[in-house]
């Protein structure tokens, strides 16, 4: 018989009529209103919107780090109450521990496990050949020894990716994981984020202010709107699955771009502000 806080369900994250309130009345705020979406399993979905729309937290409670008020969200078959290590959260700020090594960062998690009593040896190896794996994987085998403060950003926030990944989450949850990145650096993490998609194949809910980042990342690109935060628009991203840099030129993505920044300047008012300052800017130069 299933636990009674399991729930059969196809998609591996469902969210229905969620609703967040911060505070309490008079002064409460909305940060979500009856927000519901489905994301299949093995899925990319990257989350997009304006300041204030409440992605981040809409991702937080997703991976049990905020209570929701209203409304229901299920997980990997379960309902959410709490974390979970079916869910694993990358932040923009690498939280990596800066008195252990790569390494030792990456095993981390397994470290906390290492105390119980139905943990073995063989569990113990078979983690450590995972870590070697995750370190291979990220491409810094010789920065194994390594701290965090000799690491550039870069480098940092693919330990953490490593370090969230040791577990074999079902669910990789982003919260603008490469924002502090250059730009050069963030392509190369783009790159590196789709080949981990696709080797470890986690179902993957991911906030960004890029655009250009979300539809080159994302199978499918979330729009949400702020005051209330709700979604407004899904988008089906026309790419294929393998993607490559020079698909950001091609028309296909650059409509698609110019769509959804239209649509977010409409939905937060900066389309309204931006017409304003115009004529006020045609009145001066006449004046």
């Amino acid at each position: 018989m299933d636990a009674p806080n399991v729930v059969n369900l196809s998609p591996k994250i469902r969210v229905r009529n969620l609703n967040k309130v911060f505070g309490e009345p008079p002064s409460e705020v909305v940060a979500l209103e009856d927000v519901s979406l489905d994301v299949q399993e093995n899925e990319f979905v990257t989350l997009v919107g304006a300041s204030g729309c409440g992605k981040s937290t809409l991702l937080r409670i997703v991976g049990g780090l905020e209570y929701h008020t209203g409304g229901e969200i299920v997980a990997a078959g379960k309902t959410v109450a709490g974390p979970g290590a079916d869910r694993a959260m990358v932040f923009q700020h690498y939280s990596l521990y800066p008195w252990l090594n790569v390494i030792e960062n990456i095993r981390f998690s397994r470290g906390l496990q290492a105390s119980r009593k139905d943990l073995s040896s063989v569990d113990v190896e078979v983690a450590s050949g995972r870590a070697d794996a995750l370190l291979n994987l990220m491409g810094l085998p010789s920065m194994a020894k390594a701290f965090p403060n000799q690491l550039s950003g870069g480098m940092q926030q693919r330990v953490a990716i490593a370090r969230a990944l040791m577990g074999r989450p079902e669910i990789l949850l982003m919260d603008e994981p490469f924002g502090a990145l250059d730009a050069q650096t963030r392509e190369v993490m783009h790159d590196l984020i789709l080949h981990v998609f696709k080797l470890e194949k986690p179902t993957i809910l991911f906030v960004t202010h890029d655009v250009e980042e979300a539809i080159y990342l994302g199978q499918r690109v979330v729009l949400m709107a702020p005051r209330p935060g709700r979604i407004d628009t899904i988008y089906k991203v026309p790419l294929p699955t393998a993607r490559h840099q020079d698909m950001k030129h091609s028309r296909e993505f650059l409509e698609m771009k110019k769509e959804i920044l239209e649509r977010i300047r409409e939905t937060s008012g900066m389309k309204t502000d931006i017409e304003l300052l115009e004529r006020l800017s045609r009145t001066a130069a006449e004046t």
